[in-house]
């Protein structure tokens, strides 16, 4: 792939890292190995600035360019997943239950391999804050990130950040100026009735049928109270009840993920979700609760950014690489959080054909690194010219 010289001959070393990072994976906001292992190689490369401990143990490297000018900010995720690893590989992870299967290892390391060019040419105006951010799985760390006021702290104008896309052709890149991904909320039920013999239905108030009904109803909230246009998904992924064939139980509870791209549609969905429930629950005479966990935003990339963005990975990757106009996704992203605090954008670079993110195969490709590196420097350079 095209990269720039220089990030190509120390290729090699980069996968010396990302291959130590995805054999150490550390989940949520506990990633202090991960950060040391970040900030030692951030003095070896000689950057002017770093800072620790923001959002438990997220990292934030400045360099310096050269002559006056506003700071870039580059975002790279830490966290790995509580996920056996079944990839088999020789830098698989040493740690039962938890591995890098969503490619967090690949962006530290596309992180670091700009961080290494860009202290070494310099050849860019003003500052760039690289930030390490630990808990994008779980946690929101990008949310507490900009809570703890890392974009006024370090004078940030503008912000980007890059996802590894698996069977998306190796240094292809896609993205689109407004919604990119979709907010992500939880609805938690618990439905609480009166247990019994199972042959004695009459004596009982049966929470499964009352959960049963509360879910076929949640389906049609889409079909019925959205706009066609306007892209939304609830699919419920849990129902747990009973413990015999032949006991009736107390309670019984479901679990829905809810996804939208408008703020309008997303409140729609929450108050359909409470009124169903809670009318069903009077309809069956049961006790119900909500948990309602407001998740991440929508993950919307301001439009000037995102077109900016297109063009320098173009010139990476070349123009029929990038499609600069490409659909939503409904997964989500706690890069929104940094995305709501300053204009910027949020891409996806191809890493070849593998296992899908999440899955207990995936591995990071080591070929795209430097490609995501190259575009992150280049970013960089081209923002903010030396002049």
């Amino acid at each position: 792939m095209p990269v720039l010289n220089r990030i190509a001959a120390f290729a090699e070393e980069m996968k010396g890292w990302r291959r130590h990072l995805h054999a150490n994976p550390e989940l949520e906001f506990d990633c202090h190995q991960t950060a040391a292992f970040i900030v030692a190689r951030l003095r070896e490369m000689g950057v002017d600035e770093i800072h620790e401990g923001i959002a438990t143990s997220g990292v934030v490297a400045i360099i310096n360019g050269q002559g006056e000018g506003p700071t870039i900010g580059l975002r790279a995720d830490m966290d790995a997943l509580p996920i056996e690893e079944m990839t088999g590989a020789e830098h698989a992870s040493v740690v039962p239950g938890r591995m890098h299967a969503c490619g967090h290892d690949g962006h530290v390391t596309m992180a670091l391999g700009a961080a290494k060019y860009l202290a070494e040419t310099r050849n860019f105006a003003g500052r760039v804050a690289i930030m390490f951010q630990p808990a994008e799985e779980e946690g929101g760390g990008g949310g507490v990130m900009v809570e703890e006021g890392v974009m006024d702290r370090f004078g940030i104008a503008r912000v980007f950040g890059i996802h590894n896309a698996p069977n998306v052709p190796l240094g292809h890149f896609q993205t689109t100026p407004g919604p990119l991904m979709a907010s992500v909320d939880t609805a938690w039920v618990t439905v609480t009735g009166k247990g019994g013999h199972g042959a004695t239905p009459h004596e009982c108030v049966d929470p499964v049928v009352a959960v049963v009904a509360m879910v076929q109803a949640v389906q049609t909230i889409i079909p019925r109270n959205v706009y066609a246009m306007d892209e939304a998904v609830i699919s419920v992924t849990q129902i747990h009840a009973g413990t015999a064939s032949n006991i009736i139980p107390e309670v019984a509870t479901f679990c829905a993920t809810i996804r939208a791209f408008k703020p309008e549609v997303r409140a729609l969905l929450k108050r359909r979700v409470l009124e169903i429930v809670e009318g069903h629950a009077q309809a069956f005479n049961v006790r119900a609760e909500v948990e309602y966990d407001w998740g991440y935003p929508a993950t919307v990339n301001h439009p000037e950014e995102a077109d900016f963005a297109a063009a320098v990975a173009a010139e990476i990757s070349g123009e029929a690489a990038v499609n600069a106009r490409a659909n939503r996704e409904m997964g989500s992203e706690d890069f929104s959080y940094m995305l709501e605090a300053r204009p910027g954008a949020y891409l996806f670079m191809g890493i070849g054909p593998g296992a899908g993110l999440h899955h207990p195969a995936y591995d990071f490709n080591d070929e795209a690194a430097p490609v995501g590196a190259s575009f992150l420097a280049r970013l960089v350079e081209r923002a903010q010219p030396s002049g």
